[in-house]
């Protein structure tokens, strides 16, 4: 077994074209059952780059967290017909594949960061002080992300920091921690991280956490911490001051188009001011580049058919709804990005620009494969990454944050969030513009328009659901869209009332995988389930 892992390790060493790339290596549990396994600084790499891959396994981030588990919803819904009877348009049962793979793989994900973390440390491997911290912030940053990624989906877990050496039923008897106690290992793991961590200055590709992304996702943690159902409000002063830290770094602006932050994530063009963290998917699905590609723009993109051009296949898995659409002002220039304005029809295809009928019936556009320039391009597989943690959402987190502690906005709060609705306009950044400032709100006022910015700018990045949830506006306005949907027979509007109609009040949670309920005998349902 010793000599199957080390030859696995080696041989993902050889595949590996960068160190900035990702590679998903073997086995696929990664449970490593000798003591002394990681001994060399190649090694400890060779384990840091196989849990980062878990982001872009195709349960999470290269595949179902595009369109295909209910994450978008009153921006978004999904259309397509094989998600129809599954968490993807909620109807959810604890049996449901989708969330059984979430789980299992976000564990997964946790358990390599617990094998790496048990090795880091080793003093007989040869390694510069400086890169064995970085390898452990890494490890750290991760640990707590995915920890973060299961109590946002199932609310408490069970808690484990030290690694699964076997598989044995006896050692997977683990209770669920409290909410609570689950976000505090998040706290725990980032802070930790922070601290060791490189400065996004010294790395050379988003794909990498650093001090920045730690901040980033702590001040994200806060907010969901200060919100339902824990409603510890004092975290929202805190979630300010973690995303005060990366604004004071000097190290991030917003790019002056928002196009290009997308067009960059679909060439393969590192943006660290503006993209601090992003899932690293590249190569075309060919030769050994098969397992590297993700299904960014081919699930959530601009619906297209499988033939000979470049434009790219995709399934367009995501429509937008009309609330989005209508929360846009004409001006705002992200408004026929995010919402596409044309689809293709006609033999050859051509770009048709809609002038009529519903936003219902329109396709997400922010992912857009024809943006790609790898060639041939891939009917099951794009290089495209996928945003984690944007300069924009950081700006808007700090402004909700002073709002939320202050009760009522200041002047940086101000300048945060009207920096952004700048930028939306094709304005500069840094200049203030009557037309498109918001000032001299009060704090009823100011929120409202947080939770629209927040839609307008981060609109189809799986953050949607996590912001309605501990604003406890989910119910409220997943039934709000169902009334928006217009009468008819077409396939995606059948889709859109399916969507809006089946969410239940206890979908701000999933249920416990029913899998796991049989494995670990200690775990609980979730109410409701």
């Amino acid at each position: 077994m010793k000599t199957i892992n080390r030859l696995s390790l080696l041989f993902g060493l050889m595949l590996s074209l960068s160190c900035n790339k990702i590679l998903d290596v073997k086995p696929e549990e990664y449970i490593i059952v000798a003591d002394d396994y990681y001994k060399t600084e190649e090694q400890l790499n060779a384990a840091l780059r196989g849990a980062y891959a878990i982001l872009a396994d195709g349960t999470l981030y290269g595949g179902n967290m595009l369109g295909r588990l209910g994450l978008e919803t009153d921006e978004g819904y999904e259309s397509y017909g094989s998600d129809l009877a599954t968490v993807g348009d909620y109807t959810v049962f604890a049996s449901d594949s989708k969330i059984l793979g979430y789980y299992r793989s976000v564990y997964r994900g946790i358990n390599r960061a617990n094998l790496l973390l048990e090795s880091v440390d080793d003093p007989t491997i040869d390694i510069a002080l400086a890169e064995r911290n970085h390898i452990k912030g890494q490890a750290l940053f991760l640990r707590g992300y995915y920890y973060l990624m299961l109590a946002t989906r199932f609310g408490g877990v069970p808690v484990q920091l030290k690694a699964t050496r076997s598989a044995k039923t006896e050692d997977l008897q683990i209770p669920r921690s409290s909410l609570k106690d689950v976000y505090q290992v998040v706290l725990n793991d980032l802070q930790a991280a922070a601290d060791l961590l490189k400065p996004i200055t010294q790395v050379t590709a988003g794909t990498i956490a650093t001090k920045s992304a730690a901040w980033g996702i702590l001040a994200r943690t806060c907010l969901y911490m200060a919100g339902q159902p824990l409603n510890e409000t004092a975290r929202y002063a805190e979630a300010a001051n973690w995303a005060k830290k990366v604004m004071e770094t000097g190290q991030h602006d917003l790019n002056a188009s928002y196009q290009q932050v997308f067009v960059n994530l679909a060439t393969d063009k590192f943006d660290t001011k503006e993209s601090i963290f992003e899932v690293d998917f590249w190569g075309n699905g060919t030769g050994i580049y098969t397992n590297t590609g993700g299904m960014v723009g081919r699930n959530n993109g601009i619906s297209y058919p499988a033939d000979d051009t470049n434009i790219g296949y995709s399934i367009g898995a995501i429509r937008p709804s009309a609330w989005l659409y209508e929360v846009y002002e004409s001006t705002d220039l992200r408004r026929d990005w995010a919402i596409a304005n044309y689809y293709y029809t006609g033999t050859p295809r051509v770009k048709t620009s809609y002038t009529g009928g519903t936003p219902f019936q329109r396709y997400c556009g922010k992912f857009r494969r024809e943006s790609e320039v790898l060639l041939p391009k891939s009917t099951t597989s794009t290089p495209q990454n996928f945003p984690i943690l944007r300069y924009s959402d950081v700006l808007l987190m700090y402004a909700e944050g002073i709002n939320e502690s202050l009760n009522g906005p200041n002047a940086e709060a101000n300048e945060a969030i009207n920096q952004v609705r700048r930028r939306g306009a094709g304005l500069p950044v840094n200049t203030p513009n009557a037309q498109v400032d918001v000032n001299n709100l009060l704090y009823d006022d100011f929120k409202a328009e947080i939770k629209e910015e927040r839609a307008r700018e981060l609109c189809f990045e799986a953050l949607r659901k996590s912001d309605l949830v501990r604003w406890g506006d989910f119910y409220n306005n997943m039934k709000f869209v169902l009334g928006q949907v217009p009468a008819g027979t077409s396939s995606y509007l059948v889709s859109a009332r399916s969507y809006y109609g089946n969410a239940m009040p206890r979908d701000v949670v999933w249920p416990i995988p029913t899998y796991e309920m049989g494995v670990n005998r200690k775990l609980t349902q979730n109410v409701g389930w």
